[in-house]
């Protein structure tokens, strides 16, 4: 009897500063942004997109679409890049519903830069309003990224990879 009642007491106990932890904000780690690799490494290069991604959702909850090109150098870059064109392709044709994100990435900005382009140019005006895309390159590709998204009517966000 005598053990129960500890048990009991504890619980209650144990419940009593529960609830006086309750009122307490949940404390956030917010860490730092993730910088650019500087080399064409694919699992630091993966890191940072991820970390890009994830900063650039605002409010969007569904899965983004990543489309991440190795280096050239990669081992089967140009099968890498002629199946990742097609599926992006495929992808943006098929249509994509508002409230997704298209992120597109690559150390060889200017190849990916292509490959968006591409995806995009036949796509029908105004065709895909609340779609985000966003593009992680080097700012010399920024201007004709997004003058290929633009009459899609995109949301469409710029990251400088530097």
């Amino acid at each position: 009897m005598k053990i129960s009642t500890s048990l009991m007491l504890s619980a209650c106990l144990a419940l009593g500063l529960a609830a006086c932890n309750r009122d307490e904000a949940p404390q956030e780690t917010v860490s730092a942004p993730l910088t650019a690799p500087a080399g064409t490494d694919r699992a630091e290069w993966t890191a940072y997109v991820q970390d890009v991604v994830g900063r650039n959702m605002g409010g969007l909850n569904t899965n983004p679409y990543v489309y991440f090109l190795p280096a050239e150098g990669a081992e089967d870059y140009d099968g890498q890049y002629e199946r990742l064109a097609e599926k992006v392709e495929m992808d943006v044709a098929r249509g994509i519903v508002s409230g997704n994100m298209l992120a597109y990435a690559s150390p060889g900005s200017a190849r990916m830069a292509d490959m968006v382009v591409a995806a995009f140019a036949n796509v029908p005006p105004n065709t895909m309003k609340g779609v985000r895309v966003l593009f992680i390159g080097d700012a010399a590709d920024n201007a004709r990224v997004q003058a290929a998204v633009a009459p899609a009517g995109v949301d469409y966000v710029f990251v400088e990879a530097a």
